[in-house]
């Protein structure tokens, strides 16, 4: 669990910054419904899956239910960072129906869907309404659900799980990810009618404030 400053340090500015961006997500939900959320970003260069995992731990700290879904059908991390076997998951889900195959982390509150076996064809198993009837049967024993998605403009992946969630968060990873790429990445979310909550701004330098950054 390397990637869980969350875990490992939590007294760390990249921690703290973490519990910054719970806090404004719970503003958030005040106004309107806001319990599924994909966790997607411009480009592979941006390490979306551990931001997303921080996320879920800090949230599952102040006592929410939290459900992370790795939806990266594609290069799935969320069973590496939470030390959890792969061998079933939302790829079986989506073929089979049924109860999802949720594994039960090290923290409290915390449940992960990994991704299970790769499909040939990540975009015909991810079409259709059987996302929505996942996050409808997930959010019965969650207050929330976190969804791990690959980058948007790498592939179309990310646009189907938007339409079909509250809300959207993206990853910008500092000096890497482009201002181009990353106004794109928006439009396409657009596109879809996603509703995008914030960004995350990944290694920021310290002097900035902090190693993460949320703004609507």
């Amino acid at each position: 669990m390397s990637s869980l400053i969350t875990l490992s340090d939590p007294r760390s500015p990249a921690a703290e910054a973490f519990q910054s961006l719970r806090t404004n997500i719970e503003f958030s939900r005040l106004e309107t419904t806001l319990r599924s959320l994909l966790v997607t970003c411009a480009d592979a260069e941006t390490d979306k899956s551990s931001a997303l995992a921080n996320l879920a731990v800090v949230m599952a700290q102040a006592g929410d239910r939290v459900v992370v879904v790795d939806g990266d059908l594609r290069r799935p991390r969320q069973h590496d960072i939470f030390g959890a076997a792969n061998s079933r998951g939302l790829t079986d889900w989506l073929k089979e129906s049924g109860t999802p195959a949720l594994v039960e982390t090290d923290v409290p509150n915390l449940r992960l869907l990994p991704s299970g076996p790769l499909p040939p064809n990540p975009v015909a198993l991810l079409s259709g309404n059987r996302l929505a009837e996942l996050l409808t049967q997930l959010s019965a024993d969650a207050d929330y659900i976190l969804v791990d998605a690959p980058p948007v403009l790498a592939v179309t992946d990310a646009a189907l799980w938007a339409g079909k969630v509250d809300g959207v968060l993206l990853a910008i990873h500092a000096g890497r990810t482009s201002r181009e790429h990353a106004q794109r990445a928006k439009a396409v979310l657009e596109k879809v009618k996603a509703r995008i909550v914030g960004a995350v701004l990944l290694d920021a330098e310290e002097e900035a404030g902090a190693a993460e950054r949320y703004g609507a």
